[in-house]
């Protein structure tokens, strides 16, 4: 697959199918994750993969209070502006959001594999991200569906209890991406232009370029 074609074509996928990964796919994207970069090439990282239905049937549970919790604080202001004038654009949007990640949590004990990452000593991310995109890319070319979530922070210390991490020594919940077969088509994901998020050299000074439509097209 040509790499312009995964980057632009790796969006959250959260309505799959429950046909198992299988176990050679699973080797090709840990394989392809572990190749990232981390700070001072530390490898701070550890990955646990959960395919057991009675570990997700403890998972799931936790995952729809956390984000019941988002919905209901950081997320409250936008929940309640879209609520009030759905037919706004940026509310079908939003709304439009809101329902995939619900789907993701009412159905999040049937996705087939699970990836949670764990990071030492480095709360940013910038350690462990790299690699957890790196998984999503490579299922991307092996036809598997990825939605990344950190919304189980909110419950860390129960999610490193039920997967059994050793306590005291210093792991961090980073996130949880599920996979599996989408049932719909990959596509590029709207975006605002860059010309609109982007600066050069001082905050609020144009870019330079304008870029009205994706460069990368199938």
């Amino acid at each position: 697959m040509d790499v312009y074609e995964a980057l632009y074509t790796t969006r959250a996928m959260r309505r799959c199918t429950t046909e198992p990964i299988p176990r050679d796919v699973q080797e090709r994207i840990l394989d392809a994750a572990i190749r990232a970069p981390t700070g001072g090439d530390m490898q701070n990282w550890r990955f646990l993969l959960v395919e057991s239905a009675d570990v997700k049937a403890q998972l799931g549970p936790v995952y729809r209070d956390c984000l019941s919790s988002l919905w209901a604080t950081i997320y409250a202001g936008r929940v309640a502006a879209a609520s009030a004038n759905p037919d706004d654009p940026e509310s079908r949007r939003f709304l439009s959001m809101q329902r995939s990640a619900q789907h993701l949590a009412d159905h999040f004990e049937e996705y087939p594999l699970l990836l949670v990452s764990f990071v030492l000593a480095d709360p940013t991310g910038g350690s462990i991200f790299p690699a957890t995109w790196s998984a999503m890319l490579a299922a991307r070319a092996e036809g598997v569906g990825s939605a990344l979530t950190s919304v189980m922070m909110f419950q860390a210390d129960k999610v490193l209890s039920i997967l059994g991490v050793p306590e005291g020594e210093g792991w961090l919940f980073s996130s949880c991406v599920t996979f599996g077969y989408p049932t719909g088509n990959w596509g590029v994901a709207p975006r605002r232009p860059v010309h609109e998020v982007s600066y050069r050299d001082q905050w609020g000074t144009p870019v330079g370029f304008e870029v009205p439509a994706p460069l990368w097209s199938a």
